[in-house]
């Protein structure tokens, strides 16, 4: 009996640019990383970063992280008084 491939979801974050768009980074495949002038277009792009990474994982027989079928999210942002 062949088994049936599960989806995996990949949690990412998108992190504005001083000069527009989103770098997308996916903290559970270390350098994974994606752009897009909005958000729609950085998910999108991050797919396919994603789809890449883990084909390049698997043809370099490396193990293939965990996708999250849900995960929660922690966002702060850290205000620092005076930085040289």
């Amino acid at each position: 009996m062949a088994r049936t491939k599960r989806p995996q979801s990949y949690q990412i974050a998108l992190v504005p640019d001083e000069d527009g768009g989103f770098t997308v980074v996916v903290p559970s495949l270390p350098g994974c990383i994606s752009y897009g002038e909005t958000v729609e277009a950085a998910t999108r792009n991050a797919r396919e970063a994603i789809e890449l990474h883990l084909e390049n994982l698997a043809a370099h027989k490396e193990p293939i992280p965990k996708g999250h079928e849900s995960a929660p999210v922690f966002s702060a942002l850290v205000q620092l008084s005076d930085v040289r």
